[in-house]
């Protein structure tokens, strides 16, 4: 019997760039009854006026519409540089699924399409994205371009991704964090897919993430996790090996004897990482896997919003 890899999944399911697609329209249909009613209509082909702005572009038949200034967007024109950056290492190749999960409920999935989702909003919107992957090492560099080549171009990176690791990759986050940052050289929003696994201390990680934002960068981090298992620790109580997915240490444990301590620890962790990054002007939004993408989105928007 031959066993679907999860690209293959995707591909029979729906291609990557009609299921972001299709998020992206999905949400900007709900926008009316979000804070960035008005956007939604014609944000592809428009932007808004800017007090002082030629007035050469002005769409007056929309002003008409909608009684707000918005000059005509054209296809040269590219407003800001993002850079998606994702951790492809093999804790984010968790949880396994089942036959009849789709591929975002895995961490690397929701990462894949989180990041597919943002280039779909970003390509209509006329920006430039480019792409980093690390794991163990620095896989994959793409730098800011807006082209419809270079978009297919990460696409296709982003669906290797899901094909599962043939061998254990550690997370080497602080390295490759500081190589990215050194090649960012104009301003940029900059946005960080990573379940935060990795074996160096805090302080040296926490340097790395503040070295992103050099040059006024805009740093966005999202934290994705299991909730049920990764945070909640829900499992049965019958004996159990864990199994480190990036080192290949065991330990057999029964679930319910140390399932409040992990939660304790767990929780201070969370809070550990949003209070770090708050304190670096570093924006953390936790994820869960499989959840749908509007928290994503919404964040995009509003880091957008204040970009400028």
């Amino acid at each position: 019997m031959k066993i679907e890899t999860e690209i293959e999944k995707v591909s029979s399911f729906q291609h990557l760039e009609m299921l972001a697609n299709q998020v992206v329209e999905g949400f900007i249909s709900g926008m009316h009854k979000s804070p960035f009613h008005g956007f939604s209509a014609e944000f592809a082909e428009h932007k808004v006026y800017n007090a002082g702005e030629s007035t050469k572009h002005i769409d007056w038949k929309l002003f008409a519409k909608t009684d707000r200034l918005y000059t005509k967007r054209f296809e040269e024109e590219t407003n800001m540089r993002c850079h998606i950056i994702v951790d492809n290492s093999s804790s984010m190749h968790y949880p396994e699924l089942k036959s009849n999960q789709p591929f975002y409920e895995k961490k690397i999935g929701f990462a894949v399409l989180a990041s597919a989702v943002l280039m779909n909003i970003l390509k209509k919107q006329r920006d430039a994205v480019g792409l980093s992957v690390f794991s163990d090492n620095y896989e994959y560099y793409a730098p800011e371009k807006g082209s419809d080549r270079h978009h297919r171009m990460l696409l296709n990176k982003l669906e290797q991704l899901l094909e599962q690791p043939k061998v254990q990759k550690t997370t080497d986050t602080i390295t490759y964090l500081h190589q990215i940052a050194e090649k960012m050289h104009r301003r940029s929003m900059i946005i960080l897919f990573t379940d935060m696994f990795q074996s160096e201390d805090d302080e040296k990680l926490f340097n790395a993430l503040q070295h992103l934002k050099h040059n006024k960068h805009r740093v966005i981090l999202f934290h994705v996790v299991d909730n049920a298992t990764e945070l909640k620790f829900d499992f049965d109580n019958t004996p159990r090996k864990f199994i480190d997915l990036e080192s290949g240490e065991e330990v057999s444990i029964f679930a319910d004897n140390v399932k409040a301590e992990y939660e304790k620890r767990a929780e201070s962790y969370f809070k550990e990482l949003a209070l770090t990054c708050a304190k670096n002007q570093i924006k953390y939004v936790p994820v869960n896997v499989g959840d749908n993408f509007e928290k994503i989105l919404t964040t995009y928007l509003v880091e957008k919003q204040n970009f400028g």
